[in-house]
């Protein structure tokens, strides 16, 4: 759920991030097809080159000029770009059709519920969004600290384990997938690791450790559908939150900066 800005590598694209994921139409203002006529190959088959390799691949000029070409300059901005990868990695990944001001590893329960609500979510779309978290990895520095001080919460075999990958000293860097028991697929197996005690970060495992949230994952840990239905609403909702419209906004030409 939580993490620092280097310590949860994930698509992403997790929690994270403004989307268009089959909106309803009260809710119409992003759409997929938004591109439809002025830069119609861009999602399907003319621009949607993936992550290339920056400079040597990306700005070669025969690429970057079939780019112009077909969609224009300042046609498709950063922010569609996310929105779009975001969907498409977490349908990819087997999850339904996500913000970075997000709780950090460290904080309780009732830190995160705040921070939550004060976006308008309740406890339990924060639940479900925290399900997004099987598709992400989080480095030693994020979660030493809850293997080494009080491990009454931590399944001990999984203790051994995760201390193996992240000694008291040194190896900051090493990963750890969020979800050990199905890393890189999404579905409701988070939350029964969280059951079974072996959330990796502290701001996973309060969710199921005594706290007003336990019935809301063990409802998610045994009724998948019911963990999909409830993670893409919120997800639609996260999307939603005080988009840019209209000339409020800018697109960028380089993601990295304003223009």
């Amino acid at each position: 759920m939580a993490s620092s800005t280097s310590s949860v590598l994930s698509i992403g694209l997790v929690m994270v991030l403004l989307t268009t994921f089959s909106l309803p139409a009260a809710l119409a203002q992003l759409s997929v097809s938004y591109y439809a006529s002025t830069c119609p190959s861009v999602f399907d088959t003319g621009c949607d080159g993936g992550i290339l390799l920056s400079g040597g691949e990306r700005n070669a000029p025969g690429n970057i000029a079939m780019v112009d070409r077909a969609c224009g300059r300042s046609v498709v901005s950063c922010a569609d770009i996310l929105a779009i990868s975001s969907r498409d990695s977490i349908v990819e990944l087997g999850g339904p059709r996500a913000r970075s001001d997000l709780p950090a590893f460290f904080h309780d329960l009732p830190r995160i519920i705040d921070i939550f609500q004060r976006k308008g979510f309740s406890e339990r779309e924060m639940v479900a969004l925290s399900g997004a978290h099987p598709i992400g990895q989080a480095q030693c520095s994020s979660f030493r600290d809850r293997f080494y001080s009080n491990t009454s919460n931590i399944d001990p075999a999984f203790a051994v384990s995760r201390q193996a990958t992240c000694p008291r000293s040194g190896g900051d860097g090493n990963l750890a997938p969020l979800d050990p028991q199905s890393p890189g697929r999404f579905g409701n197996n988070y939350f029964q690791a969280l059951m079974n005690r072996r959330g990796l970060l502290n701001s996973d495992q309060v969710l199921f450790n005594g706290g007003s949230t336990d019935s809301i994952v063990r409802t998610y840990a045994n009724a998948a559908s019911a963990f999909s239905t409830d993670f893409m609403n919120a997800m639609v909702k996260m999307g939603n939150l005080s988009p840019l419209t209209g000339t409020q906004g800018e697109i960028r030409t380089t993601c990295q900066r304003v223009n």
